[in-house]
């Protein structure tokens, strides 16, 4: 299994690389989204990006059981939120790079997120709630944040 980054790790902190259609579409990333998906579950994350197994891909992933009841993929590339909503709250939040943090994270209640999906089409999707919150804080990692960023 792969093991989670922790900070301070540089790949954290970095803009990472956006991803070619061409490769999802040839199937250069199944291994990895496979390997994603189950370091997220052993760790007991409902999310991950894959700078936190050293990745510099503009990918994440999110939990099955959030993905089945949303009707959503659970295999995001180069995803961008290009909407938030003024409406947010503050809820507790913790990451798998930052072992036993929880800091109380303001975050709009709804965003637009557009994305490609495993099989290389582009897609957007509104999403609100809990999903809303994975999709930011999932996106912040992409961009090199972390909730230490946010307090």
């Amino acid at each position: 299994m792969l093991d989670i980054t922790k900070l301070p790790s540089k790949i954290l902190k970095k803009t990472l690389k956006t991803v070619d259609s061409a490769d999802i579409k040839n199937g250069s990333y199944v291994k990895l989204i496979l390997d994603m998906k189950e370091a997220m579950v052993k760790n007991n994350g409902v999310g991950l990006a894959a700078n936190q197994i050293g990745k510099d891909l503009a990918i994440f992933v999110i939990d099955s059981n959030v993905a089945k009841t949303n009707n959503v993929p659970e295999a995001y590339f180069n995803p961008e939120i290009t909407e938030y909503s003024r409406e947010s709250d503050e809820i507790e939040e913790g990451c798998l790079s930052i072992p036993e943090y929880f800091v109380p994270i303001k975050r709009s209640k709804k965003v637009m997120l557009k994305f490609m999906d495993e099989e290389g089409k582009k897609r957007k999707i509104k999403a609100r709630g809990f999903l809303a919150r994975i999709y930011q804080h999932e996106t912040d990692h992409l961009n090199g944040f972390v909730i230490k960023n946010r307090e």
